[in-house]
């Protein structure tokens, strides 16, 4: 028998190493070389992306408009761009048990009512998907079901079948025979993904590809995965809680870091058609440590409870914990609270909140973090009906940020009626019902809220 033999390759990259390093030789990550078997090229003949595999002048294609295919699902379309594009592939990854089965069921379902669909599981059987679809009252009567993890078998399948949608799940299962390796490895998540994404570029066909995570939170496979497809989308949501965010971090079509909001039900997923609701605590009355932030989801303005607790730190190193906004931007802007504003929390334990389970990555909450922190630590309660944003720098200005406008008239929409916002953010016309006080310096932030 000839030796078989085996060569370490990296899980994120994919670069092969004769050798185990501690490092990989490709991307610089740390401990990410594992030993496999060393694979042949690959002998199939890959079809071109084009239709003719001819050379194009730029100025000679006709850029048509491609009409969107509508999911049924409004957030879902929100988060994809307006609907799914005739031959792009879509990959969708979350936790285990987040929903992305029950989602992408439910999505079949109603594309099955005027469309072809096919819906490959390569972990679950025919029969537990239609129990699940039973058990959800789906009427899942045209929906095409097959079983297999072969990617020959399943491109054949999809040659017969012809739909317009289809769903693989998950792309971490699916091996093809020309390799060697076992499903999961690099080299199969990439050799199946290429393959699928040549069949959807030149039939037309939508395919969902449903991918596994790791224990850090991302996809499972090489980051060529997310590179071949057209949009990524991440499944997240607090398994306590019954709400599901679906955020695009990659889209080819349409605007990243969009996002749809859904409520896992005994009946799957219901869309939530008013999430600034969702992200807004109920309180009878003002109470200190908290503030009301717009802030900007892709083109989705969003009305977020931001919550301080400022006590008094009971060991030499004060705590410093942030859920929902970054860590360090958290030390930073207590830094500039001090130098700037003159209010001091060295000696304090700082803890933030954003209510709902929502991430915030972008500046614009800065204000509103530190007004929170500010009046948790004077025990003072901002006034009623305030909603505030910007961006604060190491100089201590307030500064503007985008798409104030449409910020403004949500929240009035929402019934505030007073705003806190930097003076580059000024409205070119007047919003009913809203006072705006526009600000240059945090001082005069924190005396206009206080």
């Amino acid at each position: 028998m000839a030796k078989i033999r085996s060569t370490f390759i990296c899980q994120l990259c994919g670069t092969a190493s004769p050798k185990w390093q501690g490092q990989c030789p490709g991307c610089g990550e740390w401990n990410t070389l594992q030993e496999g078997v060393a694979e042949a090229a690959s002998s199939t003949r890959f079809q071109s992306l084009a239709a003719d595999g001819a050379i194009h002048q730029l100025s000679d294609v006709e850029a048509a408009e491609i009409p969107r295919i509508p999911t049924g699902m409004a957030e879902l379309d929100r988060v994809l761009g307006g609907g799914l594009v005739p031959g792009g592939v879509v990959l969708i990854g979350g936790d285990p048990g987040i929903g992305k089965s029950t989602l992408l069921l439910q999505a079949m379902t109603l594309l099955a009512a005027a469309r072809a669909v096919l819906y490959v599981s390569g972990e679950e059987s025919p029969q537990q998907i239609a129990l699940r679809a039973k058990r959800l009252g789906l009427p899942a009567g045209k929906v095409a079901l097959y079983a297999e993890i072969g990617l020959e078998k399943i491109l054949a399948a999809l040659e017969k079948v012809g739909p317009q949608v289809a769903v693989i799940d998950s792309i971490q299962t699916v091996y093809s025979e020309a390799l060697t390796s076992a499903p999961g490895s690099v080299a199969q998540v990439r050799e199946c993904a290429a393959q699928l994404t040549r069949y959807a570029k030149r039939t037309g066909t939508t395919i969902f590809l449903v991918g596994h995570v790791t224990k850090d939170g991302a996809i499972a496979g090489p980051r060529v995965l997310e590179h071949i497809v057209d949009a990524v989308l991440y499944f997240e949501g607090d398994t306590h809680s019954s709400f599901r965010l679906i955020r695009a971090i990659k889209n080819r079509f349409g605007a990243v870091n969009e996002l749809g909001v859904f409520a896992m039900t005994d009946k799957g997923l219901r869309e939530v058609s008013n999430p600034s609701a969702l992200f807004l605590s109920q309180h009878k009355e003002p109470v200190p440590g908290s503030c009301v932030l717009v802030t900007q989801e892709g083109t989705r303005p969003l009305l977020v409870e931001i919550q301080a607790l400022v006590d008094d730190a009971h060991s030499p190193q004060p705590k410093r914990l942030a859920v929902g906004v970054e860590q360090n931007r958290l030390a930073l802007l207590l830094a500039v609270l001090h130098r700037h504003a003159g209010i001091a929390a060295f000696d304090q334990d700082v803890f933030i909140n954003a209510v709902g389970g929502v991430r915030i990555a972008e500046p614009a909450a800065d204000l509103a973090v530190l007004l929170a922190i500010v009046s948790s630590l004077k025990n003072r309660p901002l006034p009623e009906k305030l909603v505030v944003f910007g961006e604060v720098g190491l100089a201590g200005e307030v500064r503007p940020v985008q798409r104030g406008q449409e910020r403004l008239r949500e929240a009035a929409k929402l019934g505030f009626t007073h705003a806190i916002i930097p003076k580059g953010n000024r409205p070119r016309q007047a919003i009913e019902g809203m006072t705006v006080t526009l600000v240059d310096r945090l001082d005069e932030a924190v005396s206009a809220a206080m």
